[in-house]
């Protein structure tokens, strides 16, 4: 009885303290009952739709249970924080001039946050229980998807993203794992129906069908995770995305319910809220280190982010942006040089276009250059 009324006590004292720290939805499970989703998650490495994501091939073992990744696990704690935009992204798709950036990466990387404060709840579960704690965002190899629609905080949306009915698509994950035994709460059924918007709206067909995503062909893994030339076939769909694509997350029906993130941390910081394309090229490494301080857009490197910046001004119609394109073919970087080719390809004249190849496909000794030149 002493157990059961401390278990009790427990999770109501610790939703409590998750609610207190800025956590919007808080739901208790077992590391029992993913087997299913482990099953599919290494038909999706199978089938190689990981990409070059190799750090997922290297773990996959300690996905397929929370038991094999702590074995002492007792119960598991997830805490979701809304992150929901004040307007829809989809809006600002057509300002073919600016940058448009997936809205978890405006504001402070969400991993600093959500951990710091994790930690904070976890140093008092152990303080008042005494039991062993581990906190995890979503570096480690933790299935928190599933975990969070067990602990009935949502369901995993045809988009393979978690879906809550009231914050829609827009919830970052974190979980703490404890010896504390916590009777669990009871999943969260799956509320997408027939609706397949998320599906059809994908810009570059991502989704091999429904809950099916193929991460080779999706933006936000091109403009985030990829780190080589993106294909053609991909540049024009890509529009003005220049890091990652909340397409399928904002077309999802359940947004209506969703309200603006009361985070301050997640509010858009004033120089990456549509930035000007024009101005993003001309960053040096030095002034992108200094732009993107405290953001997860740091992560993936100056010339890589360059990368993505071209193939927006590409796609931007704007035959303004032709000097500032000339002036990267001179770039270090065979990335930078190769979508500066290929951006000049879309905005040039042909015969300004010919020229220009003249005079720099006999200095360019990177073949995957030369072949955006012919």
């Amino acid at each position: 009885m002493t157990q059961a009324i401390t278990a009790t006590t427990a999770k109501k004292d610790i939703t409590a303290l998750a609610q207190d720290a800025g956590f919007n939805v808080i739901g208790f499970t077992d590391p029992d009952g993913i087997e299913e989703n482990a099953a599919y998650f290494s038909k999706f490495l199978e089938n190689g739709f990981h990409g070059d994501m190799k750090w997922m091939e290297d773990k996959a073992d300690r996905r397929k249970s929370p038991l094999t990744l702590w074995p002492d696990v007792k119960s598991i704690i997830m805490l979701t924080m809304n992150y929901g935009p004040a307007t829809n992204p989809l809006d600002f798709l057509d300002h073919k001039n600016s940058g448009n950036i997936s809205v978890y990466a405006l504001g402070k990387d969400y991993h600093d946050i959500v951990k710091k404060r994790l930690k904070q709840i976890a140093r008092n579960i152990h303080r008042t229980y005494g039991e062993e704690v581990k906190v995890f965002v979503d570096t480690a190899p933790v299935m928190e998807k599933p975990l969070a629609a067990k602990a009935g905080i949502g369901w995993q949306g045809k988009h393979t993203n978690l879906v809550s009915r009231e914050f829609g698509s827009w919830l970052f994950i974190g979980s703490i794992f404890t010896t504390l035994e916590i009777a669990p709460d009871n999943a969260e059924i799956d509320h997408c129906g027939s609706c397949r918007s998320c599906l059809d709206i994908c810009p570059t067909n991502a989704f091999t069908g429904p809950y099916k995503l193929d991460a080779r062909r999706c933006i936000s893994y091109l403009t985030i995770e990829y780190k080589g030339h993106i294909a053609e076939e991909f540049r024009a769909a890509m529009g003005n995305r220049i890091y990652g694509c909340d397409d399928c997350l904002s077309i999802c029906p359940w947004n209506k319910y969703a309200s603006r993130t009361s985070e301050l941390n997640f509010y858009p910081r004033v120089e990456l809220d549509h930035p000007r394309l024009s101005d993003l090229a001309m960053l040096d490494d030095t002034s992108f280190r200094k732009v993107f301080s405290g953001s997860p857009i740091k992560r993936i490197g100056r010339d890589f982010f360059i990368r993505n910046v071209l193939i927006a001004i590409g796609n931007s119609e704007d035959k303004e942006h032709i000097p500032l394109l000339i002036s990267k073919l001179d770039e270090e970087s065979p990335h930078v040089r190769a979508m500066a080719v290929w951006a000049l390809s879309q905005l040039c004249e042909k015969e300004k276009f010919k020229s220009l190849k003249e005079q720099y496909i006999t200095i360019e000794q990177d073949r995957d250059v030369q072949a955006e030149w012919h």
